[in-house]
C-alpha cells in the first residue's frame, strides 16, 4: 500500500516480482506469501485524496507497463481515499505487508498526520507477519538555527509555493505518539531536514 502516492513517482522505484506467484501464496498461511515474496513487489494499491492526481498515477503506469518496467502480471488498484481517515473502514486491519508514504504528512498537518499514521498502523501487518511501515518524510532540523527558520517560514512556504507542506513537523515525535505504532529505524538527511523510518505494528 502507498498512499499519497501522487503522479506516481515511486512506481518506477519499487522491485517487482518477475513472475506471478504461486496459487497458494496468496493462502492464510503468511509464511507461504513472505517465503515467495522476498523482497519483491508481487500486488500494490495506491491511495490518494486527489482525482487528479490518480489518473497521472494511471497514466503512469500504463507507460511504464509498457517499458516493462512494472510487469503486466502485478495486479494494481488506485483507489481514491482521505488516508487520514478511511484506510481501515477501506481495508480492515492487518492487511498490507508493507505500507509506504513518502512526503505526504507534511500535507496533512499535525493533527492529519497524526490521524494519517494511526491509519497506517491499522492496516499493516503485525510483525510476526513482517508487517512494516516505511516513510520519508519533511522533518524539522536538530539545529536549532536551522530549526529556527523551519518554524518561521513553514507557513509562508507551504503557502506561496510548497503545495500545503509543513516541513518543520517532528515526525519523529508524532510517530512515538501514535498508538499502536513504534520507530525500529531512523535515518537523517541534510542534516535531518528529511528523514527516514522504517516502523511497524505495536500490540
Amino acid at each position: 500500500l502507498e498512499v499519497g502516492v501522487g503522479t506516481g513517482l515511486n512506481l518506477q522505484s519499487y522491485r517487482y516480482c518477475s513472475s506471478p506467484p504461486p496459487k497458494d501464496s496468496y493462502s492464510s498461511n503468511a509464511n507461504v506469501s513472505n517465503n515467495y515474496m522476498g523482497d519483491c513487489v508481487t500486488s500494490i494499491t495506491l491511495v490518494d485524496i486527489s482525482e487528479q492526481m490518480l489518473l497521472q498515477a494511471q497514466s503512469k503506469i500504463t507507460f511504464l507497463q509498457n517499458k516493462e518496467v512494472i510487469p503486466k502480471h502485478i495486479p494494481i488498484k488506485i483507489i481514491q481515499a482521505d488516508a487520514t481517515t478511511q484506510l481501515t473502514q477501506l481495508f480492515g486491519e492487518n492487511k498490507f505487508d508493507t505500507v509506504v508514504d513518502t512526503f505526504s504528512l507534511c500535507v496533512m498537518g499535525n493533527d492529519g498526520a497524526r490521524k494519517c499514521l494511526g491509519q497506517l498502523a491499522s492496516v499493516v501487518k503485525e510483525r510476526k507477519d513482517r508487517g512494516q511501515i516505511l516513510l520519508i518524510e519533511n522533518t524539522r532540523a536538530e539545529n536549532p538555527a536551522l530549526g529556527l527558520y523551519q518554524d518561521v517560514t513553514a507557513h509562508v512556504a507551504a503557502d506561496m509555493g510548497g503545495k500545503g507542506c509543513l516541513y518543520n513537523q517532528n515526525i519523529g515525535q508524532i510517530i512515538g505518539e501514535t498508538k499502536g505504532l513504534k520507530v525500529v529505524r531512523e535515518e537523517k538527511f541534510a542534516g535531518g531536514v528529511f528523514r527516514s523510518f522504517v516502523g511497524e505494528k505495536e500490540l
